[in-house]
């Protein structure tokens, strides 16, 4: 794609597990605290930046769900975790002044993600043109 005429950005959560090389050359942003229904209650949210090959990476900074070896847990914990970026992946948009045209979400981590702009967030003006596109990958085929 055109990186001139396009502005690419992705959000991930800040594993700790992202490669030191990396993760030294993170730029902090901002942060705040969020509460995204009954679980997930004052939680900080840490928003840090990086730019490789000139597409900005924001990282969402949370030690409790963000901490370990392997993106992936137990499922219980998963759920709670991925609601809890996907609250983070929305609200962040305003505090770093961006408003995509489009939201790719890939697979069921960012699932709650769609139902929250579609909910949560569709009274609110700077979410209302949003569109979303998602992907779903290795979706097992039962005969």
């Amino acid at each position: 794609f055109d990186k001139a005429n396009w502005d690419v950005r992705v959000v991930i959560p800040n594993y700790t597990c992202i490669p030191e090389k990396y993760r030294n050359q993170f730029e902090y942003v901002t942060h705040f605290y969020m509460s995204a229904g009954n679980y997930i209650q004052n939680k900080y949210v840490g928003v840090l930046k990086y730019k490789l090959d000139g597409i900005t990476y924001y990282f969402i900074d949370n030690k409790e769900y963000f901490t370990c070896f392997s993106p992936y847990g137990d499922i219980r914990f998963d759920i709670e975790k991925f609601t809890f970026f996907s609250n983070a992946a929305l609200a962040i948009l305003p505090v770093i002044n961006f408003k995509p045209d489009v939201i790719h979400c890939h697979d069921w981590q960012t699932g709650p993600l769609c139902l929250l702009l579609k909910d949560k967030y569709r009274k609110d003006k700077f979410f209302s043109k949003i569109k979303i596109v998602y992907t779903i990958h290795n979706l097992k085929c039962v005969p």
